[in-house]
């Protein structure tokens, strides 16, 4: 005795599904399968825009909390919690389509939703030997979200088969994306991510000109600001802030012989500071002394610390 194939009719009409049994339940009689698998797709669309407005909301209010705007201040201090929010978003979306899936076949082609489940479970394994890459990647990122080794925000420089420099916008499953100083969004595989070098608010770079002997101070600092100023309002998307003038005195006897002046840049333009902000300030010291050269602009880089400061 043959078994009989299943009549397609019976199919387009089984309540015998996980859709069949909440519509039951919910709506009190049998619907058909046409309702039922409108309203999967409409449930699943629906979960999809909620989740959405969910973390718009979330981002939201941690952008406000960044303007001091709300009260959520804590959350200026952990702006990881962007990146990991996207991450959840992400994966509850692709779970919440892939179980649709598997109800729409269910409705269509009464496959046992368990036994799906279960096959996409081997499936997925297979996919991940076949897909190393991938798998590297999104290990890869978690580790760099909760290992702190760089936040949505951070200014760092990434070493791994190129080395980039710019603002971390996102830190996704696959890539890592920066903006640079060009404005251009630069994608990085996670993978490839060898060493991040973080640079909080940017690099403090210190130019220290000398003064020469018998100069007035306060035309000097005045043409020294007036170059710095000069270098921000052209140099504005490498300069990250206005650049600072502190007189300090270095020598013995307590008089100012030195104009500190301080710039926070971009990393890797610290050209600019060895050659364009010195060479001007050389060209404008000749006219205190002609022997003036470049070995009396040091250009240092390293944290701020206190240092002997008089207010002239």
């Amino acid at each position: 005795m043959t078994n009989a194939l299943p009549n397609p009719a019976n199919l387009l009409n089984q309540t015998n599904t996980v859709m069949g049994r909440f519509c039951k339940q919910v709506l009190g009689d049998n619907s058909s399968t046409g309702t039922r698998l409108l309203l999967i797709i409409g449930l699943a669309i629906l979960v999809h825009l909620v989740i959405k407005l969910v973390r718009f909301i979330s981002e939201w209010l941690i952008y406000k909390s960044h303007e001091q705007k709300n009260p959520l201040g804590f959350v200026t201090q952990q702006p990881k919690f962007i990146t990991v929010t996207r991450l959840i978003v992400s994966a509850i979306t692709f779970t919440v389509y892939f179980f649709a899936v598997g109800l729409l076949l269910q409705e269509l082609l009464a496959i046992d939703l368990g036994k799906y489940l279960a096959s996409a479970s081997i499936l997925g394994l297979a996919v991940s030997f076949g897909s190393q890459g991938l798998v590297q990647d999104i290990v890869s990122s978690l580790t760099l979200i909760f290992c702190d080794t760089m936040d949505v925000g951070d200014l760092v420089e990434i070493a791994g088969t190129t080395n980039v420099s710019g603002r971390v916008e996102e830190i996704g499953l696959r890539f890592t994306t920066l903006i640079n100083f060009y404005q251009q969004r630069v994608l990085i595989p996670n993978r490839t991510i060898a060493n991040v070098s973080r640079f909080p608010g940017g690099v403090d770079a210190y130019g220290d000109v000398q003064l020469p002997p018998g100069t007035e101070l306060p035309k000097v600092s005045q043409l020294v600001e007036g170059i710095a100023q000069g270098m921000q309002a052209q140099f504005g998307a490498i300069i990250l802030s206005e650049p600072t003038v502190e007189k300090l005195a270095l020598g013995p006897g307590g008089a100012v012989n030195v104009l500190r002046v301080h710039f926070k840049i971009w990393p890797g333009q610290a050209a600019l500071i060895e050659t364009t902000f010195r060479q001007r300030v050389i060209s404008a010291m000749k006219a205190f002394d002609p022997n003036y050269t470049d070995w009396q602009v040091p250009v240092t880089y390293r944290a701020k610390t206190p240092l002997p400061r008089l207010n002239q």
